[in-house]
């Protein structure tokens, strides 16, 4: 089952929250009732609006409210296939997975924080096709171009800071790569995004991210990390983490370079933005929804029909239900004579 606005979720501790409101309400008219009147007196009074009506009047409202709640999370179940036209722009996300992306700047390190921030943006993506590389010392495709975003996001899950051998931070064979990987598309509406901390120990970006701009890729850039420097991790013992060193001992920092991001993008018409310590990819989509869009046919895609209507329906069952039961039952009056 899928939902389509999660978020409403949130508001199910309103169930517990109107029962508990209900329940000391109970007790406060039972309270008031007795400051005024003997036991006996008050049930006579109240022998028609008995707590029975009561709480079965509060149960109903609870299940409206339940079910008028999760119509709002619009759950999705049961699958058709349709036919639908695609529209949208050739995105290739580049990742750098070198051993300073473990630093601990971001929570929980640099790599895990921008692949949680990627599958965000993936989801954001309409009818734009998607594609993944990652890179450090050297770089392949790990997700070639695809309109399947949920397998994209699947492939990004499993990326791990121990799949290049090489280290480094290799800027222009990426961007060559991302090119590559475009080939065949239109020279225009293509997108590449760096997430690096921009740690370039090849050189030559700066003509690669020329080259890219005549082949029609704009490349935007995301500097991760802290100016300042921190130390790498690299391997963990229970609680305790061993930093990585040089041949003398000391201890390696880690630090972003913006400059060499700006380049790129300078080069390439498209934008550096500085995440720093606080990454977030909305940005960058709100760039690249501005872009024209491809034309890339139609295609058979998966829908998950939308459910909320029984839910809505059931909610509104309830409080109908809730509505028409009165608090006090009706009784008919028999005559037990004068003197009763």
């Amino acid at each position: 089952m899928r939902f389509g606005n999660p978020e409403y979720f949130l508001l199910l501790p309103a169930v517990p929250v109107a029962a508990l409101f209900f329940f000391l309400m109970y007790r406060r008219k039972k309270a008031l009732l007795s400051r005024f009147a003997s036991p006996l007196l008050a049930r006579k009074l109240s022998s028609s609006a008995g707590p029975a009506r009561y709480i079965l009047k509060s149960t109903f409202f609870c299940l409206f409210l339940t079910f008028a709640i999760f119509a709002l999370v619009r759950p999705k179940f049961g699958v058709k296939m349709e036919m639908v036209e695609r529209k949208g722009v050739d995105i290739m996300i580049a990742l750098d997975i070198s051993h300073s992306m473990l630093a601990q700047d971001l929570t929980p390190n640099r790599l895990e924080r921008a692949k949680f921030e990627i599958r965000k943006f993936i989801n954001l993506l309409k009818g734009d096709r998607v594609g993944l590389i990652i890179f450090a010392g050297e770089s392949f495709v790990q997700c070639p171009l695809t309109l399947d975003h949920a397998a994209a996001a699947i492939m990004l899950q499993s990326v791990s800071a121990d799949w290049v051998q090489i280290q480094g931070t290799a800027l222009a064979e990426v961007i060559k790569q991302a090119v590559k990987a475009m080939s065949g598309t239109s020279k225009r509406n293509k997108v590449l995004v760096i997430l690096s901390d921009g740690e370039d120990h090849e050189g030559s970006v700066t003509e690669a991210a020329r080259a890219a701009a005549q082949e029609g890729v704009v490349i935007y850039t995301i500097g991760i990390g802290s100016e300042a420097g921190v130390p790498i991790p690299m391997n963990r013992g229970g609680s305790n983490v061993v930093y990585k060193k040089d041949k003398d001992g000391n201890l390696v920092m880690t630090r972003l370079n913006p400059v060499t991001l700006e380049k790129i993008a300078i080069e390439s018409g498209g934008k550096y933005f500085h995440a720093g310590t606080d990454l977030d990819l909305t940005r960058i989509y709100n760039e690249v929804s501005k872009m024209e869009k491809s034309d890339f046919g139609m295609t058979k895609a998966v829908v998950h029909e939308e459910q909320y209507q029984i839910f809505l329906l059931i909610a509104l069952i309830f409080i109908l239900i809730e509505f028409f039961i009165s608090e006090r039952a009706r009784k008919k009056a028999v005559w037990k004579g004068r003197f009763e």
